[in-house]
């Protein structure tokens, strides 16, 4: 497959800017309010319902498998010593509690070197000083502070936005942000980015799932920025994925691997989990205990093991995530489902509508 065979024409004005379930006139938010297009890719037919309808498709002892990665407030607003202009702060991880250590991005990366110092809050109470630079945007920040780590984290993160990606979302950031960012299972916290398909499901939705006796299963795999980086290789077995922290527990493993043996569906509720389901996907087909990272790259053709059901946002043109899609989806098949969704209007992205593939 090449890159150029995921290009699609998406006009700007279907790329959500809020969430689908958002009312801004009365400010109310249903999470599970969105559109859904139903591909069931045998045969390429495409329905539209709500997400509302997914349940029709499910029946009792079908498993949904989910992302419990919680997201922090990543993007932070300092001051650079001297000159007092402003720097952009990506947090990526922790690398070192005890020293305060992190790895993070800065914008504009230019203006910032080994030795400089970052004055954060109105008060300038948090100090970060530059101690590597690790990539042409990349540096490894220390910051410096008196109290314990959990005092720290929090002044810290009281600080931070919700970080949406700038890709998608243009307008200002809100402090409903951060809520509206967070799936209502998020549990581990260390993603970037929301497991998106996730965002849709309500505590109602999850109500109604266990009256029927749809059984719930979680992976956590803390979502980077990666999921945003522009391909740039037309060949795609040459493009290289960052790598993204994962875990998959025994529990887990029994109640979809029970699944499986049952001949039932088992749903991965988003291009993350089909990533950790994959990654952890034994040669017989079984789905096996893992702690780790991950940097598989899943694309067009592709012979998934585990899942035989999905959810999945709407993507951008040239996105590992509409590879990801095209593959379990069928190229041909999702590719179309595209040009419908666009056609017929539904919003794309982060805070977009849903697609629900099944067989």
């Amino acid at each position: 497959m090449k890159l150029a065979q995921f290009k699609y024409k998406l006009p700007e004005e279907l790329i959500a800017q809020y969430p689908t379930g958002y009312d801004p006139e009365t400010g109310i938010y249903r999470r599970d309010k969105s559109r859904m297009m139903v591909l069931h890719r045998r045969s390429g037919d495409i329905e539209h319902r709500t997400f509302r309808d997914m349940l029709d498709y499910f029946d009792e002892h079908d498993v949904f498998v989910f992302n419990d990665t919680k997201v922090f407030p990543a993007r932070l607003y300092g001051k650079k010593e001297r000159t007092g202009a402003c720097i952009e702060v990506f947090l990526l991880r922790e690398l070192n509690p005890e020293l305060r250590l992190w790895d993070v991005l800065v914008d504009p990366a230019r203006k910032i070197r080994i030795g400089n110092k970052l004055y954060f809050g109105e008060d300038q109470s948090i100090v970060a000083e530059v101690i590597d630079n690790t990539t042409s945007r990349g540096r490894t920040l220390r910051f410096l502070y008196d109290g314990d780590h959990d005092e720290f984290k929090r002044s810290l993160y009281a600080l931070g936005e919700a970080p949406l990606p700038h890709e998608m979302i243009t307008r200002p950031t809100e402090p409903e942000d951060m809520e509206r960012f967070q799936c209502i299972f998020a549990e581990h916290e260390g993603a970037v980015t929301a497991p998106t398909a996730g965002l849709h499901f309500s505590r109602e939705m999850m109500k109604r799932m266990e009256i029927v006796g749809i059984d719930n299963a979680f992976v956590t795999l803390h979502c980077g920025l990666g999921n945003f980086r522009n391909t740039d290789v037309e060949d795609l077995t040459k493009h290289k994925m960052d790598s993204e922290q994962m875990f998959v527990r025994r529990e887990c493993c029994d109640i979809v691997n029970k699944a499986k043996a049952e001949g039932r569906k088992v749903c991965a509720v988003g291009t993350t989990v089909q990533r950790a389901l994959e990654a952890a996907c034994s040669t017989a087909g079984r789905l096996e205990e893992y702690e780790g990272w991950t940097n598989k790259f899943i694309f067009p053709p592709y012979d998934f093991g585990i899942a035989n059901a999905m959810f999945s946002n709407f993507h951008l043109p040239y996105s590992t995530l509409l590879m990801l899609t095209a593959a379990f989806g069928g190229y041909e098949q999702t590719m179309h489902a595209y040009e419908a969704a666009v056609k017929e209007g539904y919003k794309f992205g982060t805070f977009g509508d849903v697609m629900l593939i099944v067989d």
